[in-house]
C-alpha cells in the first residue's frame, strides 16, 4: 500500500525507562525488571534505525532529585539520533542542565502539573519543539473525558481530567504531548486508543503513543487514532518486535515514515 504524501510522517521512538542508572521496564508502572545498560541500549537502537529515543528517569521525581546528568552525557556521547530526557525536570534551570548534558528535548510531567507556569517558561526559553509534556492517565468514568491525570510516576491521583489538562498544555504552546495510560502500560494488549484520539482531537498537537504495544498491528492502530510518534519499550528491549520489521510493516500498511535524522550515521559529536 502506498503512503499518502499528505499524511503526517510517523516516527519510531524506543523508550529507555531508567532507574538507578539502569534501563528497566514494568507493567502498569510496577513489577519493574532490568532491561540493560542505557548506553548499550541507545547504541543498539541507533543502529537498528530508530528515529529518536526517550530516556526517562522514572524514579527522579519520587526520590526528589534531578535527572542523572552523567547518564545523559554518556548517552549523548554515542547517540546518533535526537533524544528526549524526562524525570526530575522541575524548572527551566533543570532543563538547561539536561540540555547542557547533551539532550535534544526535555519532557516534564509532575512538575508541569503542579506548577503550570513552568511550561510557558520552558517553551519561551528553549522553543516549543524542545519541550514535551507527559501525561500519565488512568480511566475514571466520573470525569468528563473518562480519564484522570496521575503524577509522581503514576502513584498520585489528581482528580483532574486528562483531556482538559492536555488542552491547557497545548494552549501554553507545547506542540508534543506524551500520554501514557496506566490501564495499558506494559501489558502488550494495545495502546489506549481513546486516550490518544481524545488528546489529538482536543489539541491538534503531535501525540506520542505510549503504553501497551504488543504486536505490529497495535502500532498501526495508534497511527489511525492520531499518533505521530510511536513509543514502545518492552517489545523492543526483549526482541518481541524489531524496529526494521516494524518499519517494513508500517510502510506496507501505507504509513508515511519520518526521514532518517540528518547525521544519523555519525557519532553524536553534533552536540559538541
Amino acid at each position: 500500500m502506498k503512503a499518502s504524501a499528505a499524511a503526517p510522517a510517523v516516527s519510531i521512538m524506543p523508550c529507555l525507562d531508567m532507574r538507578q542508572g539502569r534501563v528497566v521496564k514494568g507493567v502498569r508502572f510496577v513489577d519493574i525488571q532490568d532491561a540493560g545498560d542505557p548506553v548499550a541500549c541507545c547504541q543498539a537502537y541507533c543502529e537498528a534505525g530508530a528515529d529518536e529515543i526517550a530516556l526517562l528517569d522514572i524514579s527522579a521525581t519520587i526520590e526528589g532529585r534531578a535527572t542523572l546528568l552523567e547518564v545523559v552525557r554518556r548517552v549523548a556521547a554515542v547517540s546518533t539520533i535526537p533524544f528526549t530526557v524526562g524525570g526530575g525536570i522541575r524548572d527551566a534551570a533543570a532543563a538547561e542542565a539536561v540540555f547542557a548534558a547533551g539532550a535534544d528535548k526535555i519532557s516534564t510531567s509532575s512538575a508541569a502539573f503542579r506548577h503550570p507556569g513552568i511550561i510557558a517558561e520552558m517553551v519561551k526559553a528553549f522553543g516549543a519543539a524542545r519541550v514535551t509534556v507527559a501525561i500519565d492517565a488512568a480511566r475514571n468514568a466520573a470525569l468528563p473525558s473518562g480519564y484522570e491525570v496521575f503524577i509522581d510516576g503514576g502513584r498520585t491521583a489528581t482528580g483532574a481530567d486528562a483531556i482538559e489538562w492536555a488542552r491547557r498544555v497545548a494552549d501554553m504552546g507545547v506542540t508534543t504531548i506524551l500520554p501514557t495510560s496506566k490501564s495499558t502500560d506494559g501489558v502488550r494488549t494495545g495502546y489506549d486508543l481513546p486516550l490518544i484520539r481524545g488528546i489529538r482531537e482536543a489539541t491538534g498537537v503531535a501525540v506520542v503513543a505510549s503504553g501497551g504495544a504488543g504486536t505490529l498491528e497495535h502500532f498501526k492502530e495508534a497511527v489511525d487514532a492520531g499518533a505521530m510518534i510511536l513509543l514502545a519499550a518492552s517489545v523492543f528491549h526483549f526482541n518481541v518486535i524489531s524496529i526494521p520489521d516494524l518499519k517494513r510493516y508500517l510502510r506496507e500498511q501505507g504509513v508515511r515514515l519520518a526521514a532518517a535524522p540528518a547525521g544519523a550515521a555519525a557519532p553524536a559529536g553534533r552536540r559538541q
